[in-house]
């Protein structure tokens, strides 16, 4: 005879950075009251994938369109994000960053980006001339850029562990190795069935990250769009050129694609990385070339959107490939923004895969997309800056759970 279910007012699926802080939010009473929460985590350890695959940025909210929850949630999410690294413990710092136009051509996109800045309720926003971006850059080169002080650093794989114990401490439980398999909705709850045992729960809560579509469809939910994975590779600066680079340089990105472009961060642990490049991945979780999915390239295929989306920007992504398969490409891009830079500075460093939602029409979805159902709250599409709003984004929700 099988053991009874194990019960719970809320069930999280996803153990990174998003379902953890929306764990504890429910875990304190954030949404109204304080709830029972089981995290169920597919890996057998936590932020394997993109919770402590990421820049480690604590981003300002510069880039985002004001009014988008990305805009609002950023910026909410920043400062508690910048408050809980201090109560834990955690290395955090708010270094700041500049926005660099390398060419004349680029000063609109200069000045639609402090427009947006502004409009987000950033009051530290400069404009530098090139001596300005000098003065905090010595090695950078542009003909005007945007000083950014709001933006900041941490190690967001120390905040997912933080969280965890957090959410413990609330009375709540994170469980590893726990892949959801199946869900059904019945007599007002849902009865999971998880690699870890059963579990029935009052709300479901995805926040699955790269497998978000896929639990979304496994709950009875239509998320209207598709997760197409697409891999960043960063670069290493080796130590002798660490000097030059004193905190975060960033270019012009475009504003008709979700990537910030070929950037170049320092780390709290020391470093300086330079990247990540965008280019379609070979699966969810195909960190090495040789572990492509052949059903993840299947699945991304079979979507409509996909052969949209590409047939739309394919130059885009013969660049992108281009630069991550050939160092020296990735070398004159960066160089761009540090002219010093050679091609010998750079050693391989780690990658990341990104979450990317993308419509029926080919479109990159450039905002969190939140999908409710009965009982239910999806969380679809929450890439960057999703590890900065990661404390607003679990308020949110918390808040939409006591609402039913």
């Amino acid at each position: 005879m099988s053991a009874p279910a194990a019960a719970t007012d809320v069930a999280v699926v996803g153990g990174g950075i998003v379902g953890l802080a929306t764990a504890l939010a429910l875990a304190t009473g954030e949404g109204g009251e304080r709830r029972t929460v089981v995290v169920l985590e597919a890996e057998p350890e936590l932020a394997r994938h993109q919770s402590g695959r990421n820049s480690g940025v604590i981003h300002s909210g510069l880039p985002y369109r004001p009014g988008s929850l990305k805009a609002e949630l950023a910026v909410e999410g920043r400062e508690a994000m910048f408050r809980f690294c201090a109560e834990q413990g955690l290395p955090a710092e708010r270094c700041g960053k500049v926005v660099v136009a390398v060419d004349a051509a680029e000063l609109p996109g200069l000045a639609e980006l402090e427009r947006r800045g502004r409009a987000n309720g950033l009051a530290g926003l400069t404009r530098l001339d090139p001596a300005g971006l000098r003065a905090l850059e010595p090695h950078a080169t542009g003909v005007a850029a945007l000083h950014v002080p709001e933006t900041g650093i941490a190690d967001f794989a120390a905040v997912v562990r933080a969280l965890a114990r957090r959410v413990a401490e609330e009375g709540g439980e994170v469980r590893t190795s726990a892949r959801l398999t199946a869900a059904r909705r019945e007599a007002g709850r849902w009865h999971l069935a998880t690699t870890a045992g059963p579990l029935t729960a009052g709300f479901l809560v995805n926040c699955a990250g790269l497998q978000s579509d896929r639990v979304a469809r496994l709950a009875g939910a239509e998320p209207g769009v598709r997760i197409v994975p697409f891999r960043g590779d960063y670069f290493e600066l080796a130590p002798e050129a660490r000097e030059l680079v004193r905190g975060l340089i960033y270019p012009v990105a475009d504003a008709a694609l979700p990537f910030l472009g070929v950037h170049l961060t320092r780390t709290v642990h020391g470093t300086v990385e330079a990247g990540p490049n965008a280019v379609p991945a070979a699966g969810r979780h195909a960190y090495l070339w040789r572990r492509a999915s052949a059903g993840d390239l299947a699945a991304s295929l079979a979507w409509p959107g996909t052969w949209r989306l590409y047939t739309r920007l394919w130059r885009t992504g013969m660049r992108e490939m281009l630069r991550s398969a050939v160092p020296a490409a990735f070398a004159r891009e960066a160089r761009r923004l540090v002219p010093e830079l050679r091609r010998e500075h750079l050693q391989r460093g780690r990658c990341g895969i990104r979450a990317q939602a993308v419509d029926r029409q080919g479109r990159l979805v450039d905002d969190f997309h939140l999908v409710r159902g009965e009982g239910a709250i999806h969380v679809v599409n929450a890439p960057s800056p999703a590890a900065t709003a990661s404390l607003a984004i679990g308020r949110r929700l918390a808040r939409w759970v006591a609402q039913g």
